[in-house]
């Protein structure tokens, strides 16, 4: 088990405000010292490197409505989340603490659920990145300039404001694909409206495109919707063995609980998007609701999977792993990763938490038990 996410989710849009010429300056001057809390946490508490353009972030979601919430108020949220802002709806962005990342990764930017984490983007830039190409694509929007002063140089290096019109594509899920990068969300549109035209071949080729380990690595939400997929169009066995894959990444990365999909929000643009594209927006939940399906059940494990993980934390199941050769460190990051997976199925992140920073103490991850024991 790695230690490292439903169907449909839009970037929330942008709330305009009107700023003085005073203000736009001020933002113009915007640096990473005016999130002061922020920065100095990640470095200090969560002993790794704040992302290059997070105050830009930052400011941006607060400039979209979004409530800056402290770094340090992780109570009842994933432990592995560093919040930075919470919507009016309560969802928390954040960003993802890997506790043992490749060289060189940067922190994904993730919404945090009850049951793990949502993945928004790889990357602060490309999430900033996302953010303004939506906003520009936006024409009910009088005002968006307040979004592109608040991303600063930030957003001169990333996007620039016309780019999405003079490409001429029409699309603005292919534009993003094609000019921003790949997330999870937009993948999984596609695949849902190829199927609703009855395109099964191109679903099943976006679907296996979406799983490639490469595109998402850590994260079990591509293997749980190509399952899903699967299963809908008739291929069970190959349906099992997408659930099982899923299984055997982080439960917390599903993008759903492990024994329950969630239906998901859709923001207003692909609403009417959606509207537009299905016969009628009833027959659009029908098709969802038709494709509800456990993970677990897919899988055909059910509890196995919670039963085989109960044992391998079992005295018994430690000394059988050290019989066949295995490190004791990898022995407590595993069994870190399966207290994870544990409590993403009810979502007791504070009743698991000191166990799991127990582990990584005993894997030699000191930085990252004290990151996850911090209460503020």
């Amino acid at each position: 088990m790695k230690v490292g996410e439903g169907v449909f989710y839009g970037a929330p849009r942008a709330t305009s405000f009107l700023l003085s010429h005073r203000r736009r300056t001020t933002l113009r001057t915007f640096s990473c010292s005016s999130f002061p809390d922020h920065i100095s946490f990640i470095k200090e508490v969560a002993a790794t490197q704040p992302p290059k353009h997070l105050s830009h972030l930052l400011r941006m979601l607060k400039t979209k409505g979004e409530s800056i919430v402290s770094p340090r108020s992780t109570k009842g949220l994933f432990p592995l989340a560093i919040p930075l802002a919470r919507s009016s709806s309560d969802a928390v962005t954040a960003l993802l603490r890997w506790p043992t990342p490749p060289p060189g990764m940067e922190m994904p930017v993730v919404e945090v659920r009850k049951h793990g984490v949502w993945l928004l983007a790889k990357t602060v830039d490309q999430y900033i990145n996302r953010i303004l190409v939506e906003e520009d694509a936006d024409i009910s929007s009088e005002a968006n300039a307040d979004l592109f002063l608040a991303a600063a140089d930030a957003g001169d290096n990333l996007y620039t404001k016309g780019d999405y019109a003079k490409s001429h594509i029409l699309d603005l899920d292919a534009y993003l694909l094609k000019k921003v990068g790949l997330f999870p969300d937009v993948i999984e549109r596609k695949v849902m409206l190829h199927l609703q035209k009855g395109d099964h071949i191109s679903a099943l080729v976006t679907g296996e495109f979406y799983a490639k380990k490469k595109h998402f690595p850590g994260f079990a939400r591509p293997f749980a919707f190509n399952a899903e997929v699967m299963l809908k169009i008739g291929r069970k066995l190959e349906a099992k063995d997408a659930a099982r894959g899923a299984l055997k990444s982080p439960w917390w990365t599903l993008g759903c609980r492990y024994q329950a999909w969630a239906a998901q929000i859709i923001s207003p643009y692909h609403f009417i998007v959606l509207c537009c594209v299905f016969s009628s927006f009833l027959d659009f939940i029908l098709l969802r609701l038709e494709s509800i399906q456990d993970v677990a059940q897919i899988a055909q494990w059910e509890d196995e999977q919670i039963e085989y993980i109960k044992e391998k934390m079992t005295v018994e199941g430690r000394q059988e792993d050290l019989n066949k050769g295995k490190e004791p460190a990898q022995i407590a990051l595993d069994e870190a990763a399966f207290l994870l997976d544990l409590a993403s199925v009810e979502g007791t992140w504070d009743e698991t938490a000191e166990q799991v920073a127990e582990c990584y103490k005993q894997a030699g991850l000191h930085d990252v038990a004290r990151f996850i024991q911090y209460r503020d």
